[in-house]
């Protein structure tokens, strides 16, 4: 097995790296079209996207130091001051099945306590069958709906999860 990989924060030149995975397993999965994060405006920009102090994008990076993922907490569109989404979280094949999800969850956590949010929030698909068993085994709790107002009409599968100290 390769070096581990490593999570860093985002830095400006990642950009065109992260919206290549962003698009690659979007497509992989089939989430592709309107109301998919695909299509979402930040996904060229996404260091522009996370530059402020309620946000944090973080990059999977490998042994040759290239982007192989990527996840990040921000405020909730249209959702309340102390909710936050766990957002753009997406790993290539070569980064899955290695533990990297539920570290990279749990830091993100653990960034949105630092800033002061008490729940976080996430959309997803039924087709994208690791990440929801990674969302139960981390105590996320299935909701009925969508929350907030994320654009991401296409999502079937919602969770939320209390940020406990």
């Amino acid at each position: 097995m390769s070096a581990a990989l490593v999570l860093r924060p985002i830095r400006p030149e990642d950009n065109p790296a992260i919206a290549r995975i962003i698009r690659t397993v979007m497509t992989e999965y089939g989430a592709v079209g309107s109301g998919y994060s695909i299509e979402d405006p930040e996904v060229d920009a996404m260091f522009e996207a996370y530059d402020h102090p309620r946000a944090l994008f973080l990059v999977l990076e490998n042994n040759k130091g290239e982007p192989v993922g990527c996840g990040g907490v921000a405020p909730l569109a249209g959702g309340e001051p102390d909710t936050c989404e766990l957002k753009k979280m997406y790993f290539l094949p070569e980064a899955r099945g290695r533990g990297m999800g539920r570290q990279l969850v749990e830091t993100l956590e653990e960034a949105a306590r630092q800033r002061h949010f008490r729940y976080m929030y996430l959309e997803t698909i039924a087709a994208m069958q690791e990440a929801n068993r990674l969302y139960r085994r981390l105590n996320f709790d299935p909701l009925p709906g969508a929350m907030g107002n994320t654009g991401h009409s296409a999502c079937g599968l919602f969770y939320r999860k209390a940020l406990l100290r």
